[in-house]
């Protein structure tokens, strides 16, 4: 089952990850408080537990990836050992890195107790899955060749731009949705919609913020390319 019981405790610690909250311009910005601090849930017990194993992917930086000795690291790596010595279990904590397309096998056959993952919370994983409250929201974010990259408001400055965003996505949806007077390019992965952006082929990128954030600061993008506007969520 995916971590019922992550405590209000370590959810309270986690305020400091919502690095994209709203602010208006010149104030400070405010973390929003999404749940209630005075609320307090019980520990189960897990003392018949023999372990608890956390599945996770080794392909979601900064939330779970192989550093450079080939250590299995990230915030998720961090998070499922606090959620153990919370639980007071660290002695029976185990974290296993499988492969993404891997992971909901591995949890019906019993090979882990829980998922710590961005496995999506749909209607039909709920009908399989205990879920835990929602600990991150991913903003959504254009980027473009800096030379050519503005503020907001975007929305008419796209006005007929070319803008790339990978096909089948909720970007794809959200792009087409809320941006509907620009030219949807679609892609099949997020490497060939970089190329493209990088050639001049398309005038904008579309999709996650997260991801992009570490695409601008690797040495693919070559420094190429910046944020514009933004965030959505």
């Amino acid at each position: 089952m995916i971590l019922r019981w992550i405590t209000l405790a370590l959810m309270s610690a986690l305020a400091g990850v919502l690095p994209f909250a709203g602010a208006t311009q010149g104030a400070e910005p405010q973390v929003p408080v999404l749940w209630d601090a005075k609320e307090r849930l019980p520990k189960p017990d897990l003392s018949a537990l023999p372990r608890l194993r956390f599945l996770t992917t080794t392909d979601f930086p900064p939330f779970n990836f192989l550093d450079g000795s080939g250590r299995l690291s990230g915030f998720h790596i961090d998070l499922a050992r606090a959620i153990c010595a919370e639980l007071g279990v660290a002695e029976k904590c185990q974290i296993q890195a499988l492969p993404w397309n891997e992971l909901e096998d591995a949890l019906q056959k019993g090979e882990g107790e829980a998922i710590i993952a961005g496995i999506a919370a749909t209607p039909a994983s709920r009908e399989k899955y205990a879920f835990s409250r929602s600990y991150m929201q991913f903003p959504a974010r254009f980027i473009m060749p800096k030379a050519k990259a503005f503020a907001e408001p975007v929305l008419d400055k796209l006005r007929s731009k070319r803008v790339g965003v990978v096909a089948g996505s909720a970007h794809e949806k959200m792009l087409r949705d809320y941006f509907s007077t620009v030219q949807v390019v679609t892609f099949e992965t997020p490497e060939a919609l970089y190329a493209d952006l990088k050639a001049g082929k398309v005038d904008a990128a579309f999709g996650d913020g997260m991801r992009f954030a570490f695409w601008l600061g690797g040495s693919d993008a070559a420094g190429c390319c910046r944020f514009a506007g933004g965030p959505y969520l």
